[in-house]
């Protein structure tokens, strides 16, 4: 949507001039031509910014900055006068006005002053957002020792800059790690900026890192600031390092080392000051020996090494997990929801294969299909009781239960059968009902040898 200014002056000539230069530069402008009329338009329309003449017929301009500040505290204004006194622009500015341009004046300048001012309104406005997406400790459930121990790894190392390698299986909440380091570090009221390496082809996650100057190749038609830039005095989360091309791992290499980059297209040197957080899956060290991820780029972020373990290693957080998203859920349909007890055992009993991203599914599903307040056994989604302890069929002890790896790996199958045959062997939606990424799932289905026909009580043969 264009954002759209409001034009205060009694002079129509000014009006009809400053009008058709903004809207040449694609913004919507609204006009007035008293300090009434400016209200009103205020009350009626989402005015995004106000460029307002000091002199008003009805009231000052200063009256009326005073009343949109009173109404609308982060909305930017210019004023515009030709009485400029040292005096009027003093008050202006204590009032919260953006700036104070005297008549005559250049168009151009006007431009410019709606540029930049538009500009710090979206980046203050994105880093209050991204400020409120960088949750303390008190937002990672931890019951048990192994929580416990990330939770202090992240208090011992969040005061630093140094950079922190975060690992673990998918699914199981790095990135919320990497948003915890950011908001108990002295850079949290910088932007943290995450970008996931394996979601992004390699020929565009070099401009996505580092930026793009106009003309640098076909379809740069302006210069683009990359995530180190935007990152700058804050946090970047370079999610799934472990997928990022060889070919661009040397670049990134550097910029760690020199606190410095380049944008595409151009041989000027920008310094930035970034923390990097990074996080993977993979077996980084396997990688690097096997020649798929370098040695050097491996050591200089796994300074600090923190490990998240899977949520079935750490089964005394899954009820209070289980109760958090509950919660949560509840809440957003003005509902108050509890998980019964039985429905909490057999949630324990279940091995998570997509861990804390899986139990949150399930939990959000079951509580829109609760029938009252109360989750119970059965509005959980089938995966999740079909590992119930049962007695053997001759009645005797409960069978040995399998190998928890076996475990695993069987629920994985199941679900990613289930998964292609309700999307008729949709890849890409399929990964998204499971909550994980396409390669991912290709990784999983090569691992699970899916691409041949299971022993699963099936003859469908999965491709």
């Amino acid at each position: 949507m264009r954002p759209t200014l409001l034009v205060v002056d009694d002079e129509p000539r000014i009006r009809r001039i400053l009008e058709l230069s903004l809207e040449d530069l694609g913004y919507r402008v609204l006009g007035a031509g008293t300090a009434a009329e400016a209200e009103r338009a205020l009350d009626a329309e989402r005015v995004d910014m106000v460029i307002t003449d000091l002199q008003l017929p009805d009231r000052s301009g200063i009256e009326l900055l005073e009343r949109i500040r009173t109404s609308r505290g982060d909305l930017p204004v210019i004023l515009v006068t030709a009485f400029g006194t040292v005096e009027s622009a003093v008050r202006a500015i204590k009032l919260g006005a953006f700036d104070y341009v005297v008549k005559p004046f250049a168009v151009e300048e006007i431009e410019a002053l709606v540029t930049r001012a538009l500009g710090a309104t979206r980046a203050e406005r994105e880093s209050e957002y991204l400020r409120e997406l960088a949750p303390g400790l008190e937002s990672i459930v931890a019951a048990g020792a192994a929580m416990r121990t990330v939770l202090d790894a992240v208090e011992r190392v969040a005061a630093a800059s140094t950079t922190v390698l975060v690992t673990g299986e998918t699914g199981v909440g790095k990135e919320l790690v990497a948003r915890a380091i950011h908001g108990r570090s002295p850079r949290a009221g910088g932007l943290f900026v995450a970008l996931n390496c394996a979601a992004i082809p390699g020929e565009l996650l070099e401009a996505e890192l580092f930026g793009v100057t106009k003309g640098a190749f076909t379809g740069a038609v302006r210069d683009r600031a990359g995530k180190f830039e935007l990152a700058d005095g804050g946090t970047l989360f370079l999610d799934e390092i472990g997928d990022m091309p060889p070919a661009l791992q040397p670049k990134l290499l550097r910029a760690l080392q020199e606190g410095a980059i380049e944008r595409l297209g151009s041989n000027a040197v920008r310094r930035v000051d970034v923390r990097i957080v990074a996080a993977t899956h993979r077996d980084l060290p396997l990688l690097v020996e096997e020649g798929r991820f370098r040695a050097d780029l491996f050591y200089r972020l796994n300074v600090f090494p923190i490990h998240v373990p899977p949520l079935r290693e750490r089964p005394e957080d899954i009820a209070p997990l289980a109760a958090h998203t509950a919660e949560r859920v509840a809440r957003s349909l003005g509902r108050r929801t509890r998980i019964a007890p039985e429905a909490v055992r057999q949630l324990e009993a279940y091995p998570w294969p997509g861990n804390v991203r899986e139990l949150e599914n399930v939990v959000e599903r079951a509580v829109l299909l609760a029938r009252d307040d109360v989750v119970r056994r059965f509005d959980l989604p089938a995966r999740s009781v079909q590992l119930a302890p049962a007695a053997s069929p001759t009645g005797g002890p409960p069978a040995p239960p399998p190998r928890l790896r076996d475990a695993v790996d069987r629920a994985e199958r199941e679900a990613i059968l289930q998964a292609l045959r309700y999307t008729g062997d949709n890849k890409t939606r399929a990964a998204e009902i499971l909550g994980i990424s396409v390669r991912t799932l290709w990784y999983k289905l090569e691992r699970l040898a899916l691409g041949a026909p299971l022993e699963t009580g099936s003859d469908q043969t999965v491709t």
